[in-house]
């Protein structure tokens, strides 16, 4: 085994002391490929945990190549791996198979992120482990879940977006779907929910109970994630219009807005409070009125045209000097 190389951030997390490390001691097994397992991992060995990650012989997992220079290992293989040991096995060799059993034996966790039905077919599936490790906690990322009629379909970030139905909100007004750069349903649905279920399974384990397998679908995680246009179903039948709820473009005190340098600011006044505020220091308290609480309608005619009344006083100002006018005000102003 080694280590990757890089010391890239931590996610936020700051552990420098092994009290401050509450996953110390626990070993995971990382058979996980691309982003949504190694971003699981990642985190979980951000909180202590050991994490080796095994990886078939020759060119291992895809990430290592996904970069600009041929030949080099990827900024992205090592962003989202680094302080694992790496382990190279074939499981399809039943000695070098029978080598990652022995690791089950002493292993707290397993994440794996094949197709369904992968596992088994290798001789890895639920059963064989937990016999060999009554307490282990198995994690299984996939697309959309180990059953059901999309269970075998192949997918990505941007498919599984599309079924769980959130492609089509996070849109412009003219109902284009945008990709963000920010892959959701991978790092929410799949790093994210793993990360949820194996802490869950664990604790369990902890106090006492037996070794669970975390079934984790992606799209179902996404759905369930799926909250504003539930709300918005529920409230009038159907999902907002692309652009015209309250929270993806539909009201001037939420919104982004470009200045006349092409940079942009993102107004989140969404409070009465911070929008009185924010229309006292751009000088039109005449505004302070016209807010979704007071009863202005979202995404309507009232709505919008306050929204190009906002955009019209930020396109006269540079970032700068739009940022200057909120210096010390507190009502959400952002860059």
């Amino acid at each position: 085994m080694d280590r990757t190389a890089g010391s890239a951030g931590t996610g936020g997390l700051t552990m420098p002391t092994p009290v401050d490390q509450p996953l110390r001691g626990i070993r995971i097994l990382d058979l996980t490929r691309l982003l949504p397992g190694p971003m699981a991992t990642l985190q979980l060995a951000d909180m202590g945990a050991e994490v080796i990650k095994i990886e078939e012989p020759g060119a291992g997992d895809p990430a290592r190549a996904m970069g600009p220079f041929p030949g080099e290992l990827s900024q992205f293989f090592q962003v989202v791996n680094r302080g694992k040991q790496l382990l190279r096995l074939d499981l399809k060799n039943a000695d070098q198979r029978e080598q990652l059993l022995a690791m089950v034996e002493t292993a707290d966790v397993l994440v794996e992120s094949f197709r369904p039905g992968v596992m088994a077919r290798l001789g890895l599936g639920w059963e064989v482990l937990k016999a060999r490790n009554p307490t282990l906690v198995v994690c299984a990322i996939s697309g959309y879940g180990q059953a059901g009629p999309m269970a075998l379909m192949a997918g990505h970030d941007v498919n599984y977006l599309a079924s769980a139905g959130m492609l089509e909100q996070n849109a412009g007004s003219d109902g284009k779907p945008a990709l963000a750069n920010l892959q959701v349903a991978d790092l929410l649905g799949g790093s994210q929910t793993a990360v949820q279920g194996i802490l869950a399974a664990l604790l369990a384990v902890k106090m006492g109970g037996p070794g669970r397998y975390v079934d984790v679908s992606m799209t179902h995680a996404v759905f369930a994630n799926n909250v504003m246009p539930l709300v918005a179903v529920k409230n009038f039948g159907v999902p907002a219009q692309p652009g015209r709820d309250l929270l993806t473009g539909g009201v001037a005190c939420y919104n982004v807005y470009r200045t006349s340098d092409a940079r942009y600011v993102a107004v989140g006044a969404l409070e009465l409070k911070f929008w009185e505020l924010f229309c006292a220091t751009v000088g039109r308290p005449d505004w302070a009125a016209q807010h979704w609480a007071l009863g202005q309608v979202v995404g309507g005619e009232e709505a919008l045209a306050l929204i190009d009344a906002v955009a019209g006083y930020f396109s006269g100002l540079d970032l700068e000097a739009a940022m200057a006018c909120f210096e010390g005000v507190d009502c959400c102003v952002s860059a």
